[in-house]
């Protein structure tokens, strides 16, 4: 959802300049998903929106959720309460780890198979895409059988289709153009 990024940017921007600066990356993003944990859990985001919790048991809820976070959490747990934007945790943690993946030269590769990959396979892929991209790749791998065959590998926004499900697809295009 674009609003909700739109929300957690400024919040993702500020938590990851503070983080950073205090040396302090792996902290934080630690506690930013212990957060959006309690966050999403089911009951809890039942009682979000509830007009008759008070700000205070809000931060309660959330708190007891996750009762090691340092102060600098307790105080970004408190201004969302405050600005009706608790629901936002989820996307601030997503942006924050970008930019700590940014920060450290990795970037994340989402690399779908339509079958399990060998070891040496998956280590020629991620050698293939470090080249390409020249950063550390941090690789998801899923299978997905509807490929039929090969790979769909997404990097941030570019899609690299390697698949036999996208290679039919383009012959099906160039086929319906005569």
């Amino acid at each position: 959802m674009a609003a909700l990024a739109t929300i957690a940017r400024p919040y993702a921007e500020a938590v990851f300049n503070l983080a950073d600066a205090a040396g302090e990356l792996a902290r934080w993003s630690d506690e930013l998903a212990r957060l959006a944990g309690v966050a999403t859990a089911p009951e809890v985001v039942d009682i979000i929106g509830d007009p008759n919790l008070s700000a205070d048991q809000l931060y309660g809820v959330l708190a007891a959720g996750a009762p090691d976070i340092g102060s600098g959490a307790q105080n970004l747990l408190r201004l969302l309460i405050d600005n009706g934007r608790v629901s936002a945790l989820p996307e601030i943690r997503a942006q924050f780890e970008a930019l700590k993946l940014e920060r450290e030269g990795v970037v994340d590769a989402r690399i779908e198979t339509a079958y399990p990959l060998a070891d040496a396979q998956l280590a020629a892929v991620i050698a293939q895409l470090e080249e390409r991209f020249r950063r550390k790749v941090k690789p998801e791998v899923s299978v997905n059988p509807e490929l039929i065959g090969g790979v769909c590998i997404t990097v941030g926004d570019e899609i690299i289709d390697a698949s036999v499900r996208g290679k039919l697809a383009a012959m099906g295009t160039q086929l319906m153009k005569q």
